[in-house]
């Protein structure tokens, strides 16, 4: 399976769950992905989950807390950003009309991180490495493999990534930019936004991971039967592609994605 020691500052290098229900997470996942547990304590009656595919890190997750929760955030998953500097990328961040609702800090000696808001209302994370460099697995069955963005202003979330990241954000060959939008970190694709006519009124924008599948079908079916709720039914996009997305039992929302021969 493809190996990660290292991810490049720009892309994707974690990708995590917030929750309400982490043993029902963990039953819910470990059944759908093959993913094994191993749990860190945090603090008093509290544990750091790792989802892990073989013998590499494919996930994460954790307990949502009350002063979350109070804000009326919903499950759902995290992804982080890898920068060279935390403390840099989240002041150019705030530059450009993104929020820090936590501030820049250390997680322990595994890595640096602060929790960003775009311009358009999506959060995602900034992760400076330490100990930890990311996930150790991706791109391979039952792990994580792209991210979307969902967002009701396309434009400035291109304006505020291209300048944040350097990330290249562009339209796919003879296509206008009110189609999906690729987004190329360097020259590895590493995620897209969606069409303006898929964001539904009313939702909150927001990124959601896609973990790859030998079958979507049988992945979402399986799913359903776990407790998921299928929010779009597998469908073929592109050449050779295959999705669908769902929420957990919890309704935190994540993608499927698999390749169609």
């Amino acid at each position: 399976m493809p190996q990660i020691d290292k991810h490049a500052p720009g892309t994707f290098c974690w990708v995590e769950l917030a929750t309400t229900d982490q043993d029902a997470a963990k039953h819910f996942y470990g059944s759908l992905f093959g993913w094994s547990i191993v749990d860190y304590p945090m603090g008093p009656g509290e544990v750091y989950t790792m989802f892990r595919l073989g013998e590499r890190d494919a996930a994460a997750g954790y307990t949502m807390r009350e002063a979350e929760r109070s804000q009326g955030v919903p499950p759902h998953w995290n992804l982080y950003v890898a920068v060279e500097d935390a403390d840099q990328a989240a002041a150019r961040a705030v530059e450009l009309g993104g929020k820090l609702p936590a501030g820049v800090f250390d997680v322990f000696t595994n890595g640096r991180m602060s929790v960003v808001i775009d311009p358009t209302g999506a959060s995602f994370c900034l992760w400076q490495p330490n100990q930890t460099q990311g996930i150790g697995v991706m791109g391979e069955n039952n792990s994580y493999c792209w991210a979307d963005l969902i967002t009701g202003d396309r434009m400035a979330a291109k304006q505020f990534y291209e300048k944040l990241f350097g990330w290249k954000i562009f339209p796919g060959e003879g296509k206008d930019e009110s189609t999906y939008l690729h987004i190329m970190a360097g020259e590895q694709g590493i995620a897209g936004i969606q069409p303006g006519s898929m964001h539904k009124p009313g939702v909150p924008s927001h990124w959601t991971p896609y973990f790859m599948v030998a079958d979507a079908d049988a992945a979402a079916a399986k799913a359903k039967e776990l407790g998921a709720t299928v929010y779009a039914a597998p469908m073929n996009v592109g050449e050779g592609l295959r999705i669908a997305v769902l929420a957990d039992p919890q309704r935190a929302v994540f993608s499927l994605f698999a390749n169609v021969k």
